[in-house]
C-alpha cells in the first residue's frame, strides 16, 4: 500500500510552481487528492475550497505569484506590495482558520507549505523586497501556529525551497542558455531539484512517520542556504 493510502489531500494553486509534482506524487502513494486551481485571493474563496474538498487530512499549500517585478522596495507600488500577500499570505492564513478546528478535533493533520528559502536566507534576491517580505511572512506563520498545532497533534511545516525545477521559475526553456548554466553553478549542489525530489520531501512531513515536527522550515535548495 501507498504511504497516504486513506488519505485525502488537498493541494492548492496545482497548476503553477510545485502543484503538478504535488499532485503526482501523492496520487501515486494512494492519496484521494483533490487538486485546486482557483484564484484563492478571492472573497470567500478559501472557505468554499475546504467546504468542497470535505474532510483534509493533508493540506499542501502550494502558493507562489505568477508575476512580480524587480525594484527597491521604495519603488515598490502599493499594488505589487499587496500581490505578494494576498497571493502567498492572506490564503494561507483563511484555509488554516478553516481547516484546523476539523483538524484539532480529529487530533490528526498536516499542512506542508511550499515556500521559499528567501525565508531563511535574506540576501537570496535583490531589489525583491515584497516577494522576500512574503516568504519570511509564510515562515513566521508556520512557527507560530506551529506551535498552536502541537498540542492537537497537528503539524505544520516549511519547505524553503530555491533550485528546484518549475515551470513557473525556472521553466525548460532556460536550462540550455550559458547564464542559467552559470547562475546553477552557485549552488553547491551544482544542479537544480527534480519536482519529484521536493515531493519526497513533502510525502514525509505529511506521513504518518512525522508525528515530531513541527513549526519548521526546511531547507531544500542544495546547500545554498548555508
Amino acid at each position: 500500500m501507498g504511504r497516504m493510502q486513506g488519505k485525502r489531500v488537498l493541494v492548492t494553486q496545482v497548476s503553477d510552481y510545485m502543484g503538478p509534482a504535488m499532485v503526482e506524487a501523492f496520487k501515486r502513494e494512494g492519496a484521494e487528492v483533490f487538486a485546486d486551481s482557483r484564484d484563492l485571493r478571492e472573497k470567500g474563496a478559501c472557505e468554499a475550497l475546504v467546504d468542497e474538498a470535505g474532510r483534509i487530512d493533508v493540506l499542501i499549500a502550494n502558493m507562489a505569484p505568477i508575476e512580480y517585478l524587480l525594484s527597491a522596495m521604495h519603488e515598490t507600488s502599493e499594488d505589487m506590495w499587496h500581490y505578494m500577500f494576498d497571493m502567498m499570505v492572506h490564503p494561507l492564513h483563511r484555509l488554516c482558520r478553516k481547516i484546523l478546528p476539523d483538524m484539532y478535533a480529529r487530533k490528526a493533520g498536516k499542512i506542508v507549505v511550499i515556500g521559499s528559502v528567501t525565508a531563511l536566507r535574506v540576501d537570496h534576491l535583490n531589489m525583491a523586497g515584497a516577494y522576500t517580505s512574503a516568504r519570511h511572512a509564510q515562515a513566521g506563520f508556520v512557527k507560530a501556529v506551529g506551535v498552536e498545532a502541537a498540542k492537537h497533534n497537528v503539524q505544520i511545516n516549511l519547505i524553503a525551497q530555491h533550485f528546484t525545477y518549475s515551470e513557473t521559475f525556472f521553466p525548460k526553456r532556460l536550462h540550455d542558455q550559458e547564464d542559467f548554466k552559470d547562475w546553477i553553478r552557485t549552488c553547491p549542489s551544482q544542479r537544480l531539484a527534480t519536482g519529484e525530489e521536493d515531493a519526497e520531501l513533502a510525502l514525509f512531513l505529511a506521513s504518518d512517520q512525522c508525528n515530531f515536527v513541527t513549526g519548521t522550515s526546511i531547507p531544500f535548495a542544495g546547500g545554498w542556504h548555508l
